[in-house]
């Protein structure tokens, strides 16, 4: 239960078993304090959520002293860079509808992909980063407007899989209100250096992602179960100065017990003496 303190929970694991408001109690029963909501139908999700539940779960979260951190959304489902003025149009209309959502809810972050190209015949990467740089051109106006960020996450299945390619079209797009998500998971299963990807992103990170994967398949495992060097971590994270609960991302068939069970491992590794240093300054 102490444990949990010292790290966020991302409700991925319990998107198909739990609506958002009980899946927050269950995991502050598990000793948890901040979250991160995923949006899934019957979840949380945006056209199905009234002004009367919006602000039911914002009362319950801030009367029990809980926090939603963040909204993030699979982006298997949607794709900002799509080669259809359509798709591109639905995903925009999808976001825009979860940046109102966490602005009703008092979130500090909707975590986006930059989008997917097709694997066999990909289009032009300036045609990529065109439609990329199009979705921020409408969704961080947008995000300000209702008082959240948009944080852009590494991802291996997106067309800028490494944080070194999403820095450096951040920095050409040129807007610091932009954050980003770091995902250990993600960097290992493309062979990123971790600790060279967190000092590069240190000026826009705003959260980091933890869970196991090898890199083979694509996963986002229990720690233990994979590859991840998660003791290299803490010392990085400290050095940059990151002092936000780190996100367990733990998709699981046994959520309650893999997320605990990784938590544990995490604090013996060192993650929560450093953020608890760290967020004591």
């Amino acid at each position: 239960m102490r444990a949990a303190a010292s790290f966020a929970c991302n409700s991925y694991a319990y998107t198909l078993s739990h609506d958002a408001r009980s899946c927050v109690a269950h995991l502050a029963d598990l000793g948890f304090r901040e979250f991160e909501l995923m949006i899934y139908p019957g979840h949380l999700w945006p056209p199905a959520a009234s002004a009367g539940e919006r602000a039911a779960l914002r009362r319950f979260t801030e009367e029990s002293g809980l926090r939603i951190v963040s909204l993030n959304m699979p982006n298997i489902d949607i794709n900002i860079a799509g080669a259809s003025a359509e798709m591109r149009r639905y995903s925009l209309d999808l976001l825009s509808g979860v940046l109102a959502l966490a602005g009703d809810l008092g979130v500090a972050g909707v975590v986006i992909g930059p989008g997917k190209a097709n694997p066999l015949f990909p289009a032009p990467r300036r045609h990529l980063i065109d439609h990329f740089y199009a979705a921020l051109d409408a969704l961080v106006p947008l995000a300000r407007k209702v008082g959240t960020q948009v944080w852009v996450e590494n991802m291996p299945f997106a067309f800028l899989p490494s944080m070194n390619e999403v820095m450096d079209e951040l920095e050409r797009y040129g807007n610091d209100h932009i954050g980003v998500v770091y995902d250990v998971a993600n960097g290992h299963f493309i062979h990123e250096a971790l600790a060279e990807a967190l000092r590069r992103c240190r000026t826009r990170l705003k959260l980091v992602h933890l869970s196991d994967i090898g890199q083979h398949t694509y996963r986002h495992d229990p720690v233990g179960m994979g590859t991840v060097p998660f003791d290299a971590v803490p010392a990085v994270l400290k050095e940059i100065g990151y002092s936000r609960l780190p996100v367990l991302e733990i998709i699981s068939q046994q959520p309650d017990r893999d997320i605990l069970s990784s938590l544990d491992k995490l604090a013996a590794l060192g993650y929560a003496r450093a953020v608890a240093q760290d967020r004591s300054k």
